[in-house]
């Protein structure tokens, strides 16, 4: 993990669209004594929603500081901006990420094509390197040749070998093969690229079926986890695609690529909310290096700091 330091900056440097936007709105009313006069609410509301928290989280968080200031204990020289980021924090925790045993992991990827899929998992494999775990990626997303080739690209650059077949074979197929390589040469993590096919959702289903199948035949003792890419300058329409997935393939967290591009970093807060998915990496730049494990606390102080 980042040391404080580091995932401060990158985070800062992430959202700092995202945190202009907020700033230009409400930046001077965040750091009044704490208050929420019916002016005052009514900008709150309208810089949250134009952040992309949506409407209900900011609902939500809105209700919340009402409690707040409401309460008989809150210091008198309270601020807004800290009550706001401590609600986002609460929000953002309310799903913990889970714990997972150590030993080897297989870490399946999902996404719909653009989102960022296949340049997040070479952040994912080269934290792993990072950490001296040996590393696998498979080209499993076999619908797409493209998907193949940067997927090769970015391992003759990380110096991690990828399983591949040619474009239109079985992506279980490909599995079966990587999941043979990496017993073989006793890989700790294996990293699987999947297709982002959303208009077939049968289709897509069906093949993520047939992977765990596979998965669950040949790899015994191995951690199973799925991580679902969300595209962050897609904002609000992120979360539809979300659903799309969760109706198709179970998803144990999050990674939200693109923070860096986009001024609608709220929607994190959004995503996590509505979806009661664990928010677990953050992709803050187009480096292999350039993402951060997600923490509640530090993600809201660089939202609204």
């Amino acid at each position: 993990m980042a040391s404080g330091a580091g995932l401060w900056g990158r985070l800062r440097a992430g959202l700092a669209r995202t945190q202009e936007r907020i700033s230009e709105r409400v930046g001077a009313l965040l750091d009044r004594p704490a208050s929420l006069d019916p002016a005052t609410l009514e900008e709150l509301e309208e810089a949250l929603i134009a952040a992309d928290l949506g409407v209900a989280t900011t609902g939500v968080l809105v209700e919340r500081l009402r409690e707040r200031v409401r309460r008989s204990d809150l210091a008198a020289d309270g601020r807004l901006r800290e009550l706001l980021i401590d609600e986002v924090t609460r929000v953002l925790g309310e799903t913990p990420a889970p714990v997972l045993p150590e030993g080897p992991r297989i870490v399946l990827v999902v996404g719909v094509n653009g989102a960022g899929k296949t340049t997040s998992i070479a952040k994912l494999a080269r934290r792993e390197l990072a950490a001296g775990r040996r590393v696998l990626l498979a080209a499993a997303d076999t619908f797409r040749a493209a998907a193949i080739e940067q997927l090769a690209l970015w391992g003759e650059r990380l110096g991690v070998e990828v399983i591949r077949q040619a474009a239109g074979s079985d992506p279980a197929a490909v599995v079966f093969d990587a999941l043979q390589a990496a017993r073989a040469r006793r890989v700790d993590r294996l990293i699987v690229d999947t297709a982002g096919r959303l208009h077939n959702k049968e289709h897509l289903m069906a093949e993520l079926a047939k992977i765990r199948r596979v998965i669950d035949r040949e790899a015994a003792g191995w951690t199973v986890e799925t991580l679902l890419v969300l595209d962050a300058t897609t904002g609000q329409n992120a979360l539809a695609q979300a659903r799309a997935f969760l109706a198709t393939a179970q998803v144990d967290g999050l990674l939200l690529a693109k923070l860096d591009g986009t001024a609608k970093g709220g929607m994190v807060v959004a995503v996590a909310r509505e979806l009661r998915l664990p928010v677990l990496y953050l992709g803050v730049g187009e480096k292999a290096d350039d993402l951060v494990d997600f923490d509640a606390r530090e993600f809201a102080a660089a939202l609204l700091a």
